[in-house]
């Protein structure tokens, strides 16, 4: 995990990560009590488990996940990359007690959406 933004401000805190990794399970089934999780995906492709709907996900799709829902995430052969904005965040998000594993069901609350991937400009 690259950390690229934290917000410590106790209204409005935020935490902006990019994770990469190869192919297969990066995580177990899981749930956030104190935060809500969205990703973005940069590169590859990934199945992300939502409650109980696999959402098949490549480069510019974005899913939230909402508190107290259980979700996992696989990455497709040749692993990938991706961001993700956890609200609230700031040391709460990245403290191990924060984003400890239960393996409990969750309510089913969730949105994904299809963006098309980022460009950058070329020079003139």
């Amino acid at each position: 995990m690259r950390v690229l933004a934290v917000d410590e401000e106790p209204s409005d805190s935020f935490t902006l990560a990019e994770f990469s990794g190869g192919a297969g399970a990066w995580t177990v089934p899981h749930l956030h009590r104190s935060f809500e999780e969205s990703f973005f995906i940069l590169d590859g492709s990934f199945t992300l488990t939502v409650a109980d709907e696999a959402i098949a996900a490549t480069p510019g799709t974005y899913v939230l996940v909402p508190r107290n829902t259980a979700h996992t995430i696989c990455a497709g052969e040749g692993g990938g990359r991706l961001l993700t904005l956890m609200v609230p965040g700031g040391s709460r998000a990245c403290s191990s007690n924060s984003v400890r594993c239960r393996r409990t069901p969750s309510p089913t609350s969730r949105s994904a959406a299809k963006y098309p991937p980022a460009t950058t400009p070329s020079p003139s």
